[in-house]
């Protein structure tokens, strides 16, 4: 018998949420408190209580502060504006896909048994009657509705804190690197915490509003509940690809022009591009990777629920045990909160050379303090022991061993983002060697496996939101006109933000791997799939087409990217040549006109790779069936994964061997520099071709192998009764 009671579950999973929701608000006071006005010091506090800050930002900047902080406010007004209009414009697209997806859902899942009202026998116990199929259409609906409306917000969210954070972050740099640090990683702590909370609040919210009607018929409840990890990953694929093409297209266009054709700094004010650049950072990495880690979460949470409803927890209606993965989730976010405050409170950066061990620590503590929460969790929530529905039989399992499993994805997903920087980071050989050319130019254990890695989501959040909010800061001092020695703090900001990006993006993977194949043996078993043999021909031709998958949804994104790119650099190329005084510095570019061409481009391109990826499942288990699906699943998942890691790998070690060179900061980087040498170009023009592979290709790729099993997982009871048309007619 477990010691927490299902009240005390009532009770604990709500309250770590909301736990999660203050903390989040705290850092966003702590953050708002650093004043962006053009206000004179001593009337701050008067004109605008709200973000006023007795201690105001003056160091280095000298009589021109006024200046320097009106600068930074308009800059990060077009930047805030830009983001806003790109993904309510895309919002609009995705909502009319949303409705008319959700309909699709109705119609398929209702059609199971002819919108029949009367109960049936249950999938897993013949001998049970379930609730009808027309209520599982229908809560699917609804919890797909929820689950996208949750991802949309996670990524706006994320979004406006991060334009709100990025001249904050900027305008600190003046006091010191130390200080710049901690508000760019309480801002990414607020996206962390508020959409880890909020991913856990509304779905257990979601879970005791559908329990009114299901009761103890948990089988039906969560099946229903699968809507909510599909709502989330389907817009997550929209976000990451249109927010991908977007940053990538304005990246490109303004690195091509500006830092090869005309030799100008990256960032420079008198590069039409430089404002979209920004904006991407934003919509690309920040709402993108926001909507995307929420869709992994929420299908990691929905795949192990379904998986605990149908065994032993869910026959002695142990609500405890079927609410495992929420708990973990809730300890996930009180293990985070303490790992939060090594960074901001305990601990103080004085040097550039400490901001990056800070963020590892972070990521090795909040897993050491999770190991620890989970056996906790374990003891405390489960019996020493039950049994696991696997495969058809119900299979014996002890609570340490289920322990040991999660930790496994735990620590798995450590290993993995430091594998990832060893051959990303321009620390090491890979990159410098990378540099160096530049001179020549089981299925249910696994369920819970995946719930380990994702624990600490809260954490991995923050750090990936806090390099785009650097990678900003930097921009805007460069634009604002800020001294060379600020600028080198904001770099160093950002270099360390991007070793830690490159190990949060093989943490993504790696989830995406995982939560993959568990989602996959939730749809074998609810699909009544017995074995996915590979020499029949229905499952041999399904691995083909499913290998072939990631290469052509690549080859789309990265023809996008090319296709939006080349619009921005004829528009740049356009502006540098009619706008007299502009390369002087004497006229200002037209930045609303490139903002405009890479939201137009990335909306326009989005489209196919989105629809590739949602119709691929429905038409294989309409017309070939569950067998073939199985295929098409097991190969998308082998093929998506490795080119996920290679894309992701070449990228940054390409951007990082640019940077190498650009630092000069070794005698063998100084040999291949300075800015502007045939070295430097060449690995500029390297970093332009990487910048679509780990931006756009590669992150949207994660999405592809999830939201494909999760699809097929909800679609599972229509394709077992009425798929594979063709083989039925002929």
């Amino acid at each position: 018998m477990a010691l927490l009671s299902d009240l005390g579950t009532e009770i604990v999973v709500p309250v770590c949420a909301v736990i999660g929701i203050i903390f989040s608000l705290v850092q966003w006071f702590f953050v708002s408190r650093v004043k962006v006005s053009a206000d004179r010091a001593g009337d701050a506090v008067a004109r605008n209580g709200k973000n006023g800050c007795g201690d105001y930002l003056i160091e280095e900047e000298g009589i021109n502060d006024h200046n320097v902080v009106a600068k930074c406010a308009e800059i990060q007004n077009a930047i805030s504006e830009g983001a806003t209009s790109f993904l309510f414009t895309e919002y609009q697209y995705v909502g009319i896909f949303m409705v008319a997806f959700a309909i699709l859902i109705f119609l398929f899942l209702g059609s199971v048994e002819g919108f029949s009202t009367s109960f049936r026998p249950c999938t897993y116990d013949q001998e049970k009657l379930c609730k009808p199929a027309l209520a599982t259409a229908i809560f699917s609906t609804v919890s797909f509705l929820l689950g996208a409306i949750t991802s949309v917000v996670s990524g706006f969210l994320g979004m406006k804190i991060a334009t709100y954070a990025n001249a904050r972050t900027t305008l600190e740099a003046r006091k010191g690197v130390g200080k710049a640090f901690i508000v760019a990683f309480r801002s990414g702590a607020v996206m962390g915490f508020l959409l880890a909370a909020n991913g856990l609040l509304v779905l257990y919210i979601t879970i005791n509003l559908f329990k009114i009607y299901y009761g103890d018929d948990w089988e039906g409840l969560f099946e229903a509940i699968t809507g909510y990890g599909l709502g989330g990953s389907s817009m997550a694929l929209f976000g990451r690809v249109g927010g991908g093409i977007y940053t990538k297209a304005a990246d490109v266009g303004a690195d091509l022009v500006g830092k090869v054709e005309r030799n100008i700094p990256e960032d420079d004010p008198r590069n039409p591009a430089v404002i979209a650049d920004n904006v991407g950072d934003n919509v690309g990495d920040i709402a993108g990777m926001g909507s995307d880690l929420f869709g992994s979460y929420a299908e990691a949470s929905c795949a192990a629920l379904v998986v605990a409803s149908i065994s032993s927890f869910g026959i002695a209606h142990d609500f405890t045990g079927m609410c495992y993965p929420l708990l973990i989730s809730s300890m996930g976010i009180l293990v985070c909160l303490i790992t939060t405050l090594f960074a901001t409170d305990f601990f103080e950066i004085k040097a550039v050379k400490e901001i990056e061990p800070a963020l590892k620590k972070q990521l090795i503590i909040s897993t050491i303090l999770m190991t620890v929460g989970i056996a906790i969790v374990t003891w405390a929530c489960l019996p020493s022991s039950f049994t696991i529905f696997n495969f058809g039989v119900q299979k014996d399992v002890k609570n340490w061993q289920l322990f040991l499993c999660v930790c496994v994805g735990l620590w798995a997903g450590l290993i993995i983002g430091f594998v990832t920087e060893y051959y990303t980071s321009n620390a090491y050989s890979p990159v410098q060697d990378v540099a160096d050319s530049c001179r020549t130019g089981a299925a249910t254990n696994v369920i819970f496996a995946a719930l380990g890695m994702l624990s600490t989501i809260a954490t991995g959040l923050a750090i990936d939101a806090y390099g785009p909010i650097s990678d900003n800061a930097g921009g805007i001092a460069e634009m604002a006109g800020m001294s060379h020695r600020i600028r080198e703090r904001t770099d160093a900001l950002d270099a360390a933000g991007n070793t830690t990006a490159a190990i949060g993006k093989g943490f993504a993977i790696g989830s995406a791997a995982l939560v993959s194949l568990a989602l996959f043996g939730a749809f074998v078993s609810r699909a009544g799939v017995s074995s996915v043999d590979v020499l029949t021909p229905k499952v041999f031709i399904g691995l083909l087409v499913g290998a072939m998958l990631p290469y052509w949804f690549s080859a789309m994104t990265m023809k996008s990217v090319g296709s939006a790119a080349l619009k921005m650099v004829e528009e740049v190329r356009r502006q540098f040549n009619s706008i007299p005084g502009l390369m002087e510095g004497l006229a200002k570019p037209d930045y609303a006109t490139c903002v405009k061409i890479s939201t137009d481009a990335s909306i326009k391109e989005m489209i196919p790779p989105g629809a590739l990826v949602m119709l691929t499942p429905l038409i294989v288990g309409t017309f070939f069936g569950v067998e073939t699906l199985s295929g098409v699943l097991a190969g998308s998942l082998v093929s998506g994964v490795q080119i996920a890691i290679s894309a992701s790998n070449t990228g940054g070690a390409w951007d990082n061997a640019k940077k190498y060179i650009e630092a000069g900061a070794s005698e063998h980087a100084r040999t291949l520099g300075p800015k502007g040498s045939d070295p430097h170009k060449a690995a500029v023009i390297g970093d332009t071709i990487g910048d679509p592979l780990k931006d756009t290709s590669g992150p949207s790729l994660n999405i592809l192998i999830k939201l494909m099993a999760v699809e097929s997982l909800v679609f599972a009871p229509f394709f077992a009764t009425h798929g594979g048309l063709l083989f039925k007619l002929f």
